[in-house]
């Protein structure tokens, strides 16, 4: 981390842990510190500081932090990638989406398992708060908003996941989390039991932390923002969005405004500094997850949950091809003379790097044969770094990937990892969701500076795409969208549009189409394309009612003898 809540947070990750079904939702971390051995003020607050790497232990199998398996890979973004269909294979079954199934054993029942891993940590926290006395410990308040603030996220990313999910939280003993169903609350309750956590924390957290990495009141507004533009899509049982609120979209507005207003973040000047680590923790970077090398253990505390997605066939990596961009979204960065996207013909025909003009983000996002890699023009993306061409083509995705020469690149054995944070809301992110309310509010010249201010820094994010012989590998032509014909239903098009280029392989693809209620059109059209490009997709379908969310994994409803209710379809 960086010199940032490095010590408490290694030993947070020699703490032994150890869980089984029956177990990890009353998951109490064992060795070095547990709520029953520590019940002074220092111990609450090493407590309270530990419960933040609960919200970074994944890995590769039962991710967390990065969504490329669930939010990218189910998307049109990206194929799954790697050594065929059979390399990891559940990830091919996401991808086909009628292949998911509730028994897989690995990958979705992780991910559930890790997620309320981290929400017991912060129950953990909150109970040994809850023994110390404000005048004991005067950062009481602050922690126990922190850990709420934490819950609320695990919270959220169950629900953005599985959608029926049980609601657990410190007041409950052993016996109570077991009588707690999934199903309790209906789906707009449910929202708002985790919404109560993002507000304590909001009317709790300073401003500013002296540490960076802790959560503070402004990042407690911009997660509320995004939980209640989620909430306002109001869907059905069977996930149909039915209606749109309009006094959620206000409150987004007002959210998102407070983040604006405070001054604390702005867009990094270059769109590539959100994705290398000599410069995270920028002023885009409104909450992420932290990492950290050299730091006194073998390995450092590193993120391997990409580590999968590097370059096979690169010298300096080896390893695994997986994550490749779809021809689809390579497509979707085209311009026209206008220097605005093609909306309704960008896929009629695959883009041309040598004689399309296109936006500068495509060459921050996919690796292009001859194209400088991850900043570097010294290594021009090669195709014959690519593990699977004849099965996925020849694109890769990069902004997940560092550099060998970074100081945050480190390789053990085949797998790779690295201490470049993870982000979970940058200031775009709010910029856009501000944006999108006032569209659905029917305003939508309020959204057009916003965002107009996106993409005008795309349009400069050209410095570091450059050639050894000093020219671009693109032709770049990004302009603002004008005020004429700026309609509801275009700036709406045109919002959908921006998030997709904006956030394109970082995973919120696949989410934004469920709550938008367009997946199934979006997704089947994708598949019909496609499914000609990349015959592996020829039996993919999705299937609306079903495939929006991921099914619950079938060894929970086992254990709880079926209190857990599956998703529909499953």
């Amino acid at each position: 981390m960086k010199n940032k809540l490095t010590f408490s947070l290694l030993l947070a990750g020699s703490l032994l842990i150890t869980s089984s079904c029956s177990d990890f939702l009353d998951y109490q971390p064992q060795g070095l510190l547990s709520e029953d051995n520590i019940k002074s003020a220092s111990g609450a607050d090493a407590l309270a500081t530990a419960a933040y790497a609960g919200i970074g232990n994944d890995e590769m199998i039962g991710p967390m932090t990065s969504m490329w398996v669930y939010g990218s890979v189910r998307s049109d973004d990206a194929y799954k990638g790697g050594g065929g269909v059979g390399d990891v294979a559940d990830i091919d079954f996401y991808e086909h989406y009628n292949l998911t199934r509730p028994d897989q054993g690995s990958m979705h029942p992780y991910t559930w398992e890790n997620f309320y891993k981290s929400i017991s940590r912060s129950n953990a926290a909150l109970r040994s708060l809850n023994t110390v006395s404000d005048a004991e410990f005067p950062l009481k308040k602050v922690r126990q908003a922190e850990m709420r603030f934490l819950r609320g996220h695990a919270h959220f990313m169950l629900k953005m996941l599985f959608k029926n999910i049980p609601y657990i939280t410190e007041n409950l003993s052993s016996d109570d989390i077991l009588k707690e169903s999934n199903v309790k609350y209906k789906n707009d309750e449910l929202w708002n039991k985790i919404a109560e956590d993002f507000q304590f924390a909001l009317d709790n957290l300073p401003v500013k932390q002296t540490q960076i990495g802790r959560a503070n009141k402004i990042a407690a507004a911009a997660y509320l923002a995004k939980l209640r533009l989620y909430q306002a899509y109001e869907q059905d049982e069977t996930h149909k969005v039915i209606n749109i609120n309009k006094t959620r979209l206000k409150e987004v507005v007002t959210l998102t405004q407070q983040v604006i207003s405070s001054g604390q973040y702005s867009l990094q000047p270059d769109f590539a500094e959100n994705f290398i680590a000599e410069t995270e923790n920028g002023p885009e970077s409104i909450f992420a997850i932290q990492y950290s090398i050299n730091d006194g253990t073998a390995v450092g505390r590193l993120s391997y949950v990409t580590g999968l997605n590097y370059p096979h066939g690169a010298p300096q990596y080896g390893c695994c091809g997986f994550h490749a961009a779809s021809q689809n979204l390579a497509n979707a960065y085209k311009t026209d003379a206008n220097g605005l996207p093609q909306m309704d013909t960008f896929n009629d025909k695959n883009v041309d790097f040598n004689t399309d003009t296109v936006d500068p983000r495509v060459d921050h996002t996919i690796g292009i044969d001859g194209h400088p890699y991850k900043y570097d023009p010294t290594k021009p993306f090669s195709n014959a770094w690519v593990r699977d061409a004849g099965v996925y083509g020849f694109f890769h995705t990069m902004k997940e990937q560092q550099l060998a020469t970074s100081s945050s690149y480190h390789k053990e054995g085949p797998f790779i990892g690295s201490s470049k944070n993870i982000d979970v809301i940058r200031y775009a992110d709010v910029l856009l969701m501000q944006a999108e309310a006032y569209i659905e509010l029917g305003q939508p010249d309020m959204a057009l500076p916003l965002i107009n201010q996106v993409r005008r820094r795309a349009a400069a994010s050209t410095g570091r795409l450059k050639k050894l012989d000093g020219t671009f590998a693109s032709k770049y032509n990004l302009k603002e969208y004008p005020a004429a014909g700026w309609t509801q239903d275009y700036a709406r098009k045109a919002l959908q549009w921006e998030r997709r280029l904006e956030f394109a392989t970082e995973s919120p693809r696949f989410f934004d189409l469920v709550r938008w209620g367009i997946a199934e059109k979006t997704l089947n059209a994708y598949i019909e394309k496609e499914k000609v490009r990349r015959p592996f997709l020829t039996t993919a379908k999705f299937t609306a009612g079903r495939d929006e969310y991921l099914p619950i994994p079938q060894r929970e409803i086992t254990f709880t003898k079926g209190l857990y209710k599956q998703n529909p379809g499953f």
